[in-house]
């Protein structure tokens, strides 16, 4: 085996999708792009990291909610073009041609493009890491749309898509939830 320079370690660990998440500060929706997810049990909590840099982290603190798109394969230009502008001069949906949709929980809007969008409440905040701790209230997914491979993000300005699907359910039966 090779050395790796420690700095770059992080893109051996690549947690779950790039995400799309979605906020309303009381006057405007503004999305912005997340590529550190990760779904911390079986009842819906997941958590982001984001902080102070992003536009978006004041309404996250103050509204307390959001949603998390999840963007395909297809979308990954609006993907990082979300990403590498500001909705503090921008507006992310028009420039990306996303549609906004109101969901039944929170005030920021679900993505129509997106595959799946989850209605989030922000039930904790660890400042010194920016992580943010989400609780699900409420889940859709498209069905209908063609693409459903997701991406995932090493670290670099390089991104892993999903590729085939391993069944081992029933071998691993006794650790999962019901009804998964």
């Amino acid at each position: 085996m090779q050395s790796l320079p420690l700095e770059k370690a992080f893109t051996l660990i690549e947690p779950g999708p790039v995400v799309l998440v979605t906020t309303n500060n009381g006057q405007q929706d503004n999305v912005m792009t997340i590529t550190w997810t990760m779904v911390l049990d079986f009842s819906a909590t997941f958590a982001i990291t984001t902080g102070p840099w992003n536009y978006s982290y004041t309404a996250l603190q103050t509204s307390r909610e959001c949603v998390i798109a999840i963007p395909t394969v297809d979308m990954i230009d609006t993907v990082i073009g979300v990403g590498i502008c500001s909705g503090q001069d921008t507006d992310k949906f028009h420039q990306f041609d996303l549609t906004p949709q109101r969901g039944k929980h929170v005030r920021a809007p679900l993505i129509k493009e997106c595959l799946a969008n989850i209605e989030c409440r922000v039930v904790d905040i660890i400042e010194r890491h920016g992580i943010l701790v989400l609780e699900g209230l409420a889940a859709y997914f498209d069905d209908t749309r063609p693409e459903k491979r997701m991406l995932h993000a090493v670290g670099d300005g390089t991104f892993i898509t999903d590729g085939g699907k391993i069944d081992r359910k029933e071998m691993m039966r006794s650790k999962l939830p019901d009804g998964v």
